[in-house]
């Protein structure tokens, strides 16, 4: 009884597969279409752009600092300021410059009494020499007081020659002093805004090797975008063309420019063995393996303008440049394309009314890997194959057979 019982159930389980089965084949039997997936041509727009990261700078930044040595006795600026050009930034101690100044001005004066001195020497000298001639004229003096006048004159003339240009060194020096002097005051070289404070009131700078920075100052009008471009893109990317751009803060905002530079060469080049001072072969071919196994990436820069403040230095860009552009073209997905040939032409399976497909040659144009541009071979509104079910896909869209099996 058991024996027949399981039997039974066996038998029902085999049937129902089958019908299962049957029913499936006459389904995909009514369907041809049932393991393809398809897509119909339409009408869009097509950009096919680059994609670059790149860093935002002010269009002007400048370390501002200072090239006298001394205390900083006034800081007049904090971040976010605005400021002139001209407007005071800072001042140092000024005492040590005020008193090179006055020792300045007090050489410069001694030599120029000197040589008013000598002048005068001059003036009696000529005289003395007046008078020789005409009594050596007469015989009634000696040849040798003649000469030493003569001498006197032109010895006295050439140490007036001398104290002129000790006066024009002492000018030099008088207009140095007054200068470091005026570098105790410290001013906006540009219109900006004080991005950085590097330091503070009471403390000492010194500028003997080099120039301390006191503040930087950056014109933010207007911001400067350095977009890193993979050497694979390089070649396609050229000065002129339009680019959009997106900051992490605001994805939904895009600014636009146009590409006005980029670098022939990579930063990588700095590092070169050819160029960079290395002290043994060994260390330029390890320099030289160091760039070889590191990224590429050429520069280029635009230029845009930042009225709101919106942009901020140093924030990250996300950069599309555009390549080129097409509205209202005929489209499809550009995995319906099949691989180029030798001669560079293209393909896709058309499928028909009566649900057949038939592979026919079409000539593409733009291309942004996910929809691609059709200039001939296709009508919009026809279907074709853009790829096959997977057996996984296949399985999970399988309708139930009766039974519910």
């Amino acid at each position: 009884m058991k024996l027949s019982i399981r039997t039974t159930i066996v038998a029902g389980g085999l049937a129902a597969l089958a019908l299962g089965g049957w029913w499936w084949w006459s389904r995909s039997q009514k369907d041809p279409l049932a393991d393809l997936l398809v897509a119909q041509a339409t009408i869009g727009d097509i950009q096919q752009t680059v994609q670059a990261t790149g860093t935002l700078r002010p269009v002007r930044l400048v370390a501002v600092g200072a090239q006298v040595s001394g205390r900083i006795t006034a800081l007049a600026v904090a971040v976010g300021d605005r400021v002139k050009k001209g407007d005071l930034v800072a001042t140092i101690d000024s005492l040590t410059q005020e008193n090179g100044l006055k020792s300045a001005k007090a050489a410069l004066a001694d030599v120029r009494a000197q040589k008013r001195e000598k002048e005068a020497s001059l003036v009696y000298a000529q005289a003395v020499l007046e008078r020789e001639t005409a009594t050596f004229a007469k015989q009634a003096s000696s040849k040798d007081a003649f000469e030493s006048a003569r001498a006197t004159v032109e010895t006295t003339r050439a140490q007036i020659e001398a104290l002129t240009a000790q006066i024009a060194q002492a000018e030099v020096k008088v207009d140095t002093a007054q200068v470091d002097l005026g570098y105790t005051r410290i001013v906006a070289p540009i219109d900006g805004t004080v991005l950085l404070v590097m330091a503070q009131e009471g403390q000492t700078v010194n500028a003997v090797q080099s120039a301390p920075t006191i503040v930087v100052l950056g014109r933010i009008d207007r911001m400067t975008v350095r977009a890193e471009i993979s050497e694979a893109d390089a070649p396609k990317v050229k000065v002129g063309q339009p680019v959009t751009f997106s900051i992490l803060g605001d994805i939904e905002r895009r600014w636009e420019a146009t590409l006005e530079a980029l670098d022939p060469a990579p930063d990588t080049l700095r590092s070169d063995s050819a160029i960079a001072s290395s002290t043994s072969s060994s260390a330029s071919s390890s320099s030289s393996s160091s760039s070889s196994s590191s990224a590429i990436y050429y520069y280029g820069r635009f230029d845009v303008p930042n009225p709101d403040g919106m942009l901020r230095t140093y924030m990250t860009a996300q950069i599309r440049v555009i390549l080129g552009e097409a509205k209202g073209v005929v489209t499809v997905p550009t995995a319906a394309l099949s691989p180029a040939g030798r001669d560079g032409g293209r393909t896709v399976d058309v499928v028909a009314a009566d649900g057949t497909t038939a592979r026919r040659a079409v000539t593409t144009g733009l291309d942004d890997k996910v929809r691609v541009e059709i200039r001939s071979g296709l009508t919009v509104g026809e279907k074709v194959v853009v790829g096959r079910r997977s057996t996984e896909a296949k399985a999970s869209s399988m309708p139930r057979p009766p039974g519910g099996l």
